[in-house]
């Protein structure tokens, strides 16, 4: 498997600040999509990690992270990474035979016999050109294993809204983008527009005409329109009932309560 070769960490510290729990909605995304991914230990998958890239000032992402998917699979080993040393050094306190924190950037800092399963990169892309992202996915690819998952998006700051890619490895040379992922918390008020301020760095700049990105919205702000009678109920259901008929418009969007109750929209094949 080919493994990054450049000892320099590649890319930028971001800003460094999140609050507690700001991951929390992603997490227990996974936990819904796909827990088998994190319980999984069939061949290289036996021992393979877990990386949260770009933890910030101090690592409670990481440890929050441990601390529900290790509910599910108390053996799994999970590692922090940042670009930052002061923010590694900061972070060792807390490593244990199971937790770990290293310096890297993109380009993952996994040793020759690490596999990896699942990468989660949030709020990090944003902040570099759009013509950095397929370099940076290539990159962060790598490291996966076939079947593994890269989650990468953008939340609000305090997590109640985000937006993300879900990167699938399909094996040793090739991925494919598999959906973008919508959430919300309900404790804002449901408005499709928000979302576009958190898209993903390669739809953010592409909101014009003629994108099907731009299709997209519009279609969902319509179905909006026409489901506003609903909100009597609850935002919760007004963003059902919005997401059911964007489904009628022939979007690949998934209506299965478990999502939609959730205050997830799922755009399978996006």
């Amino acid at each position: 498997m080919l493994k990054p070769t450049t000892k320099k960490p590649i890319g930028q510290p971001t800003r460094g600040k999140t609050a507690a729990n700001r991951l929390r909605r992603v997490d227990n995304f996974i936990l819904l999509y796909e827990p088998a991914l994190l319980t999984r230990t069939d061949g290289l998958f036996a021992d393979s990690i877990f990386i949260d890239l770009g933890y910030g000032f101090d690592p409670r992402t990481t440890l929050e992270s441990a601390q529900r998917f290790r509910r599910l699979n108390p053996n799994l080993k999970i590692l922090g990474v940042e670009i930052d040393k002061e923010r590694v050094a900061a972070a060792l306190p807390h490593a244990d035979e199971k937790t770990f924190f290293r310096l890297g950037g993109f380009n993952l800092p996994v040793r020759s016999a690490e596999q990896v399963r699942l990468i989660r990169a949030f709020n990090v892309l944003r902040q570099y050109e759009e013509r950095d992202f397929i370099p940076a996915y290539e990159r962060l690819s790598a490291t996966l294993l076939p079947g593994g998952l890269l989650i990468e998006g953008t939340s609000n700051p305090f997590g109640s809204l985000w937006a993300a890619n879900l990167f699938r490895k399909q094996d040793s040379q090739s991925g494919r983008m598999e959906a973008l992922v919508f959430s919300l918390n309900f404790k804002l008020d449901f408005e499709v527009g928000e979302f576009q301020t958190i898209l993903p760095k390669n739809y953010i700049h592409r909101m014009t005409q003629g994108e099907r990105i731009y299709d997209f919205f519009e279609a969902w702000k319509q179905a909006a329109a026409e489901t506003a009678h609903t909100k009597i109920f609850g935002q919760r259901q007004w963003f059902g009932a919005a997401c059911e008929k964007l489904a009628g418009y022939g979007f690949e969007v998934s209506t299965k309560n478990k999502w939609l109750s959730k205050g997830y929209l799922i755009w399978n094949n996006p």
